[in-house]
């Protein structure tokens, strides 16, 4: 079999997969938030927080509490890290550098699981496990939260209460994540997948070296790794590791995996708001996003300008033989739409253009699907524009699920797209300004260093965490910039969604009639996906003429 034929076998199978996955699942995830009923986990749970289960929050207090969780996870990461000599199963090794321990602290409660340091020679087994999967979880359920309470915004009127945080919050870790990582762990365990809480074996390596690797509990991390969009390796390699990704089987359902929840979560906001075409709309924007970059990124790798790529008939360098350059292409493409970052091979030995894809794919804000719930707002935020830029073309008031877009809900759009790219180009520029920071580029220059830069504070601003590796980020001016653009990037535009869903919650539903825009149709999807390439284009393309673009011509 060629290999263009199994690499279409492998995307077909993807998508069968979460064709299957996408009804049963976003309806169990509607049901799940429209509950009125707690179990006795729950219960039991909200007792001991001193939650009211039947309370729902302002927006504003809905935000605090979003805040609030957050900063509590920062600090309690960071003192994890810096005392972890002093705790059980460190493996010897010493307390994290304070500059990494607040960059990290930082990377995986803002669910971005960027890594600045090599995990299996800096953290212990209980910083794994007890520190960095825990906000695997609860970092993950922050964002699909986040979603739901805009969901409540379109679908309520005349009120100013979206809901309860701390119920939407322990509800999505126990009966969303909790049930599938538990399973989805045996699963990895069966496919090869390192399960235990051994220490260091001290290997010999092909060239006649020794090195130490540790085992441990990677299957529990590796499935909330990648079913939460976090994408934080317990390895250095991440999913190019053996231990983490041993073969082809268990690499596509990895891939499977980072993008059911954020595919799924459209027909939980269809049926929801009580119109499931709405889901399918949204869905097709992500798909046919997806679809185009995914396609691209694999013609780029496949005709590697070079002699050596050539030669080999794809650009290999930098590829596990065991997925080759398709199956490749495919975990990059859905890392970098998804917000995971995990990456099965070295994005920053792609083609300059196949890099850059990967790039400008991260650019367009992680709404294709996008990150677990952040992936569906981000994507809502932008059809709130795509209305209203619809609107202006026709002299109307632009509406949105029978809610009216005044001024009010687009100062708030307009913050939220404005937001990550301020972030990303004056993080890049003040980087690219600095002796010091300049000094980090290892063994390139000129526009390929220049995208080495901007690549990570894309991954930063835009919560992903997948790096171009040819930057050594473990100083103190980038554990402090990036570790800011990961807060600001994540927490910013969520108060601004929030906000949003206040405004819209307490409006009157108004009613529909012959000059509403249909927002299901065709002609809506096909303005949606202009919306978000153009907006993106115009934002960025300066920054990538300077880097991929100049690069790959």
């Amino acid at each position: 079999m060629s290999d263009t034929a199994a690499g279409l076998l492998q995307v077909g199978l993807l998508v069968l997969l979460l064709a299957a996955a996408y009804r049963p699942f976003g309806g169990y995830m509607a049901r799940v938030y429209s509950s009125e009923k707690d179990n006795r986990v729950e219960k039991v749970t909200y007792k001991l927080l001193g939650v009211d289960s039947k309370a729902d929050q302002t927006w504003a207090v809905y935000a605090r509490s979003v805040l609030a969780f957050s900063a509590v996870g920062v600090i309690l990461l960071y003192l994890l890290q810096r005392f972890q000599a002093q705790l059980p199963l460190s493996l010897g090794l010493p307390n994290v550098e304070q500059g990494s321990a607040f960059n990290t602290a930082a990377s995986f409660v803002s669910n971005t699981n960027w890594q600045g340091y090599v995990p299996e020679v800096t953290m212990g087994h209980l910083v794994q496990f007890a520190g960095l999967a825990v906000q695997n979880f609860v970092s993950a359920a922050v964002g699909i939260v986040v979603a739901i309470a805009l969901i409540r915004g379109f679908s309520r009127s005349k009120t100013d209460r979206l809901g309860n945080f701390w119920v939407d919050l322990i509800r999505t870790v126990l009966r969303v994540l909790l049930p599938i990582a538990v399973v989805g762990t045996l699963v990895l365990v069966a496919m090869g997948v390192v399960q235990n809480f051994s220490g260091m074996h001290e290997v010999t390596t092909v060239a006649g070296q020794t090195q130490n690797i540790p085992g441990g509990p990677v299957a529990s991390q590796e499935i909330i790794k990648e079913l939460g969009t976090n994408g934080g390796g317990f390895y250095n390699a991440n999913s190019a590791h053996p231990f983490e990704n041993p073969n082809p089987l268990s690499d596509i359902f990895e891939i499977f995996l980072l993008l059911v929840i954020p595919v799924c979560l459209t027909r939980t906001f269809g049926v929801m708001v009580k119109d499931k075409k709405q889901g399918y709309a949204i869905l097709g924007a992500m798909g046919t996003i997806w679809a185009l970059f995914t396609f691209s990124a694999t013609f780029f790798e496949n005709q590697g300008a070079g002699t050596a790529a050539r030669a080999a008939g794809a650009a290999m360098e930098g590829k596990e033989t065991r997925f080759g350059e398709w199956a490749s292409a495919l975990f990059a493409t859905s890392t970098t739409g998804t917000s995971t970052g995990a990456v099965n091979s070295m994005h920053d030995s792609y083609t300059a253009l196949g890099g850059g894809t990967a790039l400008f794919h991260m650019m367009l804000g992680e709404v294709t699907p996008g990150g677990t719930g952040s992936g569906l707002y981000g994507m809502l935020v932008l059809a709130v524009l795509a209305v209203f830029v619809a609107g202006l073309m026709v002299g109307r008031t632009p509406e949105y699920l029978r809610k009216k877009i005044t001024a009010r809900e687009m100062k708030l759009v307009s913050l939220y797209i404005l937001t990550t790219p301020a972030i990303v180009l004056i993080g890049t520029a003040i980087a690219m300004g600095l002796e010091t920071a300049r000094a980090s580029i290892l063994n390139t220059g000129g526009p390929h260093g220049f995208s080495e830069v901007l690549y990570a504070f894309t991954s930063a601003g835009n919560n992903n965490g997948s790096a171009f590796a040819g930057i050594s980020a473990n100083t103190l001016f980038y554990n402090t910039a990036l570790g800011l653009a990961m807060l600001l990037g994540r927490f910013v535009p969520m108060m601004l969604v929030l906000a949003l869903a206040g405004s819209f919650a307490k409006q009157q539903p108004v009613p529909v009639t012959q000059g509403t825009l249909p927002t299901h149709k065709a002609l809506f999807v096909t303005m949606l996906v202009g919306v978000v390439l153009i907006v993106t284009g115009l934002t960025y393309f300066p920054a990538i003429t300077l880097g991929p673009l100049a690069e790959g011509l």
